[in-house]
């Protein structure tokens, strides 16, 4: 059987995420038309008959202002050194751009289709967004970026040719044994999931006010002390300054409480199981340049 590692790459807000829950059938990574909503590697396992994939979603490779950003790219260039196939990702959509172009200039020091490096796969994303000429022209560009073993046309979202590039993906993939069990999803620790799930829901409220300024941490899950009883979760939602710290909360707590509400009909989906979810806020100001809060959030 064929088995690897696979990498999906891309500038941010092309789709990494989405096309992750197509590929695997269920929602895994969260989503956001925000960039950067992705900040760790989010590991996926795909099952076929032929062949298992792991898929690793990664963070979008920008032009960082922060030690965050900074992380965040040193962790995809790390991963790229690491996985057996990579699928690069652009966005038909809104074109071709500079940002496609700084990482096919990164993605050629690693791979070399047919030379012995790690061969690359450009998923053309987002078709049904976009017109019949601008695919074209998407499609004609891509393949102008770099020395790719196939160009895919897909639509993430929609399932437009999701099918044909597992096929690919399995099929340009080493031979060799499963690397996780039958039914094996992820390694995903629950309460990253957990923390990813709320983030989601107060990104969904806040979208435009502060969408890189909040991060979520799991402080306790308490297991239910009997049958019937719910499973509680303690959760802190962080953000850098006080005016924002008014923001998430909302009028009489009122935004918090959506969050709350939101958050907790998906995790009870997720965990089959009740749930009682305790939220709070704090200020840890300028989180995402700290070391140190960094750390202790999981950075």
């Amino acid at each position: 059987m064929k088995s690897g590692l696979v990498a999906i790459i891309g500038r941010p807000n092309v789709g990494k995420s989405t096309l992750l829950n197509a590929l695997l059938g269920q929602k895994l990574a969260i989503m956001s038309d925000r960039p950067q909503t992705t900040r760790t590697v989010v590991r996926g396992v795909l099952h076929r008959p032929e062949g298992q994939a792991v898929l690793l979603d990664t963070p979008g490779l920008h032009k960082p202002r922060t030690l965050l950003g900074e992380r965040l790219n040193d962790l995809v260039r790390g991963t790229l050194a690491e996985v057996d196939l990579i699928c690069f990702m652009v966005d038909a959509s809104t074109g071709i751009g500079r940002g496609d172009e700084y990482l096919a200039g990164e993605l050629a020091r690693v791979a070399r289709a047919g030379d012995g490096g790690t061969p690359v796969i450009c998923a053309v994303n987002k078709v049904d967004a976009a017109g019949r000429a601008k695919v074209v022209q998407a499609l004609d560009a891509a393949a102008k970026l770099g020395n790719w073993a196939e160009v895919v046309p897909i639509s993430a979202r929609s399932g437009e040719r999701v099918d044909l590039l597992t096929d690919l993906m399995i099929a340009m993939l080493p031979e060799g044994p499963a690397l996780y069990p039958d039914g094996h999803v992820t390694d995903e620790p629950e309460e990253h999931l957990i923390a990813e799930v709320i983030r989601e829901k107060a990104l969904g409220m806040v979208r435009d006010e502060l969408p890189h300024s909040i991060a979520v941490l799991v402080d306790e899950m308490v297991a239910p002390a009997a049958e019937g009883r719910p499973l509680t979760i303690h959760a802190t939602v962080y953000v850098e300054r006080d005016s924002q710290k008014g923001i998430v909360v909302g009028k009489g707590g009122s935004v918090l409480r959506e969050i709350g509400t939101r958050a907790r009909a998906e995790l009870e989906t997720l965990l089959s199981t009740r749930v009682y979810l305790d939220l709070h806020v704090k200020v840890a100001k300028e989180w995402q340049r700290d070391p140190k809060k960094l750390a202790r959030l999981g950075f």
